[in-house]
């Protein structure tokens, strides 16, 4: 299983479309995603990664667990394996 670690933002905007979030739309100080009643508010792009505590925020925020958060890093590793071969 992956580590729950640094991530680049748009594997973040990539794992969290898979999860049914719809965007980025533009909104005042920063883009954010929408499922449902849930408006998350994603960081800006920037050189570095997303740090760990930033993304444990942004996925509590979100209404998703750790465990499924690595279930999924975990299923597109996987995923991206099978497709280079």
């Amino acid at each position: 299983m992956p580590a729950f670690g640094p991530i680049r933002r748009n594997e973040l905007i990539r794992h969290l479309k898979t999860l049914g979030f719809e965007g980025p739309y533009s909104g005042g100080k920063h883009q954010y995603l929408v499922n449902g009643q849930i408006k998350l508010a994603i960081p800006n792009p920037h050189q570095g990664d997303i740090s760990r505590d930033l993304l444990a925020r942004i996925l509590r925020q979100a209404g998703i667990d750790r465990e499924e958060w690595e279930r999924l890093r975990s299923l597109r590793v996987i995923h991206e394996q099978t497709r280079e071969v």
